[in-house]
């Protein structure tokens, strides 16, 4: 069969070999009566076709008129955001509804009772909005129809018991909506399935390693010989849970060298054992878990977006089958292709970024009146795989040369080198009163000399921007966005600097704003005048190998959702089940609202002498909190030792589960993704021009699938083809 020839009918969900009468038609119907609908039909599908490419979505589904109408009002900007509201107004709940966040502190000690909202007030909205997203879903997805069913009926339990139970099992299921509704977090979801195995195999490495030292500790420290034994056995090694527990966190660094103290102050030798258990397991077995998830999960990784590469390819192959057709039935030679100007027509129905559609149709345009053959049809849409630079509009035009001059003058490069001197002079001012009021009690300060100053520098952002405004235009100013940053921090300042001098008058000597709540209009412009030094990011361009670091983290901050919505995931799930576990145990002893006197009397490094009160899990805003904290794992054993004590042992599975899910398995794929993404571009060094360039000229719009495109293979034609005569719902016709 010829590249070019057509491979789909214009029958739409025939049986394989025959066109069935009454179903929706391409070809065949270009003639007579129904020849504006065959050709609306064609057009539609290709359109749908294109938007499957462009999102990497799968093309087997229906292709009817009312299905793809219903399929792109789905798929469209305004219902994706209805969407991702409702999901985030669901998962929200969790701060609202019983145990409440809205305390000022979640210090046991201080927290007043919080508000809770009426029994039926989050269940309503909760039924509501679930409802509205299963609805819009695909209902005979086992997974949304499971959920759906728990959900409602542990709602219908919460109302029965005047939301009174001790347990909502809909509170764990709600981030499965936030999964089900992107699939790239369920792309990366199925990488790290996948990966696990490899991952376990260390782990099983990692446990063995702790029992054959904690055993060896066991019977080092047994207490019999001095008192530096005795001191470790009983404060580290006591019992087997406890002397797991401590090599665990020394797995971590995050008691060390505290565990080894006692034994080491009465002999040297001791410090061996410590070290030889960190060389193994921090320095060797947990850089190779790391290697091995980075190794695992990119290989994984590039599977899965060399699937996406593959269902791109197939969207506008079938897009060109069905408009191919439509030529043909024109009453054009047989096999000759596309028509420019039906996929002109097309493309302004697609729904995608203006700045790739006009890309693509100035090249179709290039083409003039010749047929595109599926090759060339296929080069058009590789633009996609470009990163787009976005075009600035025109400078305006002035007749005056005095004008002319002065829009030379401040639209050039030099001009924003003295903004940023301005900048620099202006931190300047503010490190050196900090570092001379440092020592002030703050209300004998004087800050006469520093509001006569920071009234100059925001009369001169204001200037600048206005400048600015006049040598680029309007349109041309936003098109930039450090300017539309700096234009942004210009008028809070403004509007702050206004309202400091209608408050507390122009400064004068002795001028000191009075604090009025949290913080003064004073304060509030200072802390506002910080955000001026994000200017000297400009110069990250003209160093290359910054470029590079910068660069690679603007990739990983625009594609972050992925790997930031699966740790929303964790997160989530890990609080929820934390409040239902902990719950109001940690208490503060009868009769003592404030321990602070008392710290001396308790163990050193204890959760009590180190007054951590406020981590703890009553309420969703404070697990959230505690979860992060025991993530960093600096101190993590605190948190260990005093849910032990107020909850029980088994706690302990808890916190090593959590710290195994979020520091070992979500920071080693986010650690992957990084080195993935620096080594790329790192290779690609000797092209840094199109990196180095003025960031203000270039827009670089990229996707994972973007990052990584460079490394992927092209899909052969024979795949695509066999793969469109298998369309369930677009059928071969002979």
């Amino acid at each position: 069969m010829a590249e070019s020839d057509p491979l789909l009918s214009g029958a739409r969900g025939g049986s394989g070999r025959d066109c069935r009468a009454g179903l929706p038609a391409c070809r065949g119907v270009l003639v007579g009566p129904g020849a504006k609908a065959g050709w609306d039909l064609c057009f539609d599908q290709a359109v749908v076709f294109i938007e499957d490419a462009i999102q990497y979505r799968s093309i087997n589904h229906r292709m009817d008129a009312r299905s793809m109408w219903l399929y792109r009002w789905y798929y469209s900007d305004t219902c994706q955001w209805i969407l991702s509201f409702i999901i985030f107004s669901i998962l929200s709940l969790a701060f609202i509804e019983t145990p409440s966040s809205f305390t000022s502190t979640s210090d046991v000690r201080y927290r007043m009772a919080p508000w809770n909202p009426p029994c039926g007030l989050t269940e309503g909205i909760e039924s509501y909005l679930v409802g509205w997203v299963q609805f819009r879903k695909n209902l005979w997805l086992l997974g949304y129809l499971l959920v759906l069913i728990v959900s409602l009926t542990d709602w219908t339990v919460s109302l029965s018991l005047v939301c009174q139970e001790p347990l909502r099992i809909r509170r764990l299921l709600r981030p499965f909506f936030l999964l089900q509704n992107s699939s790239m977090m369920k792309k990366t979801l199925k990488c790290i399935r996948w990966s696990l195995p490899e991952m376990a195999s260390v782990v099983l490495l990692l446990a063995l390693h702790l029992c054959v030292f904690t055993m060896l500790g066991m019977l080092l420290f047994t207490g019999e010989k001095d008192d530096g034994q005795d001191r470790e056995r009983l404060t580290y090694f006591r019992n087997l849970p406890e002397a797991l527990t401590s090599l665990l966190v020394l797995l971590t660094t995050a008691n060390n060298p505290d565990v080894m103290v006692p034994a080491y102050s009465k002999n040297r030798a001791y410090a061996v054992f410590f070290i030889v258990f960190t060389l193994i397991g921090s320095l060797f077995l947990m850089n190779l878990l790391t290697a091995i998830i980075y190794n695992q999960f990119r290989g994984y990784l590039m599977k899965s977006l060399q699937a996406s590469l593959f269902r791109k390819r197939l969207g506008t192959r079938a897009a060109y089958e069905v408009l191919s057709s439509t030529a043909e039935g024109d009453g054009q030679p047989q096999g000759v292709g596309v028509k420019p100007q039906d996929l002109l027509q097309v493309l302004q129905k697609v729904q995608m970024d203006s700045t790739y559609k006009q890309a693509i149709m100035e090249k179709v345009r290039s083409y003039g009146d010749s047929l595109l053959s599926a090759d060339e049809f296929q080069k058009i849409f590789n633009e996609l795989d470009k990163r787009m630079t976005k075009e600035h509009p025109p400078r305006p035009q002035y007749q005056s040369p005095f004008l002319q001059s002065a829009q030379f003058l401040f639209g050039h490069l030099y001009f924003d080198y003295l903004g940023n001197l301005i900048v620099l002079a202006n931190l300047v001012s503010i490190c050196a009163f900090l570092v001379i009021d440092a020592d002030v009690v703050p209300r004998n300060r004087d800050d006469f000399v520093l509001g006569i100053l920071n009234c100059v520098f925001v009369l001169y952002y204001l200037v600048e921007m206005l400048l600015k405004v006049f040598a680029l235009g309007l349109s041309g100013y936003l098109s930039y966005p450090s300017n539309v940053f700096d234009g942004l921090v210009t008028v809070i300042l403004l509007v702050l600097e206004l309202s400091t001098l209608a408050v507390y008058r122009f400064p004068h000597p002795g001028w000191k704003p009075e604090m009025q709540g949290l913080l003064s209009l004073w304060d509030m412009l200072r802390l506002a005048n910080m955000l001026i030094v994000f200017r000297f990011l400009r110069i990250v361009p003209s160093m290359k190998l910054m470029a590079v670091v910068a660069s690679t983290i603007l990739d990983l901050i625009k594609n972050m959702r992925a790997f930031g919505g699966i740790l929303v995931v964790v997160y989530y799930v890990f609080a929820i089940i934390g409040i239902n576990l902990f719950r109001g145990v940690i208490v503060v002893p009868p009769g003592n609202g404030s321990l602070a006197p008392d710290n001396g009397s308790l163990a050193c490094g204890s959760y009590e002498q180190l007054e951590y009160w406020a981590n703890n899990f009553d309420d969703f805003a404070a697990a959230l909190v505690t979860l992060w904290n025991v993530m960093v794992v600096n101190n993590w054993q605190v948190f260990l030792d005093a849910y032990r004590r107020y909850s029980g042992p088994w706690s302990k599975i808890y916190f090593v589960l959590w710290w195994l899910v979020s520091s070992v398995i979500w920071v080693n794929l986010f650690l992957a993704l990084i080195l993935e993404n620096f080594l790329h571009k790192w290779d690609r060094r000797g092209h840094l021009q199109s990196v180095s360039g003025d960031l203000e000229t270039t827009y670089e719009m990229s996707t994972v699938e973007l990052l990584f495109r460079d490394i992927l293979e092209e899909p052969a034609e024979e795949e695509l083809v066999e793969k469109l005569k298998r369309h369930p719902h677009v059928q071969l016709c002979r």
